[in-house]
């Protein structure tokens, strides 16, 4: 791993997609890469956060237990997903677990190294801030369009934010990860019964098709249409 290839793999919503490459590049000289198995755990809900992780390959589940002891799946974590940040830069308590799917690779940088880079790089600071108000920002916009749709719009949302990258255009498209109508139901926030009847109607209409408790999205652009109504 190398500055430009972890700037090509980082999202636009990343911690870290504004730094400059030779920042990146006391990033991946500092951190070390950890290899987790299907199952293992990369951080714990209540641990301290002195640690941030950067994923390099596979998939993870990120996940919380809420007050009432539910458990609310956040997301699915996928390569140049930044994981941990929150108690990591604040020195809390984790606030959500993260759990291997497949195999995973990466970086794992300790908050004493960041002190470290923080310090070099003068600038590093500000452009942390503005990420991390970038995503408050989207965040807050997500939260309240949830709140605002519907069941089926709601759904629809959280399986388009499923669907395999690159996989934009109409026609067939896969799910990055198979699910089943419970943990779909964690995912979007929903009750099993909703997932269940809604998946249905649409399987009737030829939107979706499920397949030995698989969803396969047949119609994206109506999915796209339901996701976008009120």
């Amino acid at each position: 791993m190398n500055a430009t290839k972890l700037a090509e793999m980082l999202t636009a919503q990343s911690l870290f997609a504004d730094c400059e490459p030779d920042e990146l590049a006391d990033i991946v000289s500092r951190a070390q890469v950890r290899s987790f198995k299907p199952g293992q755990t990369l951080m714990a809900q209540g641990d301290p956060g002195d640690t941030l992780y950067i994923v390099l390959g596979g998939l993870a589940r990120v996940s919380m237990v809420a007050a009432n002891g539910r458990e609310i799946v956040l997301d699915y974590a996928e390569p140049g997903a930044v994981l941990g940040e929150i108690a990591f830069l604040d020195g809390g308590e984790r606030t959500a677990s993260v759990d291997a799917i497949e195999p995973v690779d990466a970086l794992c940088l300790s908050r004493t190294a960041f002190a470290d880079i923080i310090a070099h790089h003068k600038g590093l600071s500000l452009r942390l801030l503005k990420a991390m108000a970038r995503r408050l920002r989207q965040n807050n916009t997500v939260i309240e369009a949830d709140r605002a749709y519907t069941s089926g719009p709601r759904l629809a949302r959280f399986l388009l934010r499923l669907m395999m990258g690159g996989e934009a255009s109409g026609g067939e498209a896969r799910l990055k990860i198979a699910l089943s109508q419970g943990e779909l139901g964690n995912f979007a926030g929903m009750s099993r019964e909703q997932i269940n009847r809604q998946l249905s109607a649409w399987a009737d209409g030829g939107i979706v098709a499920v397949r030995s408790g698989k969803v396969t999205i047949l119609d994206r652009e109506a999915l796209v249409g339901i996701a976008e109504a009120w």
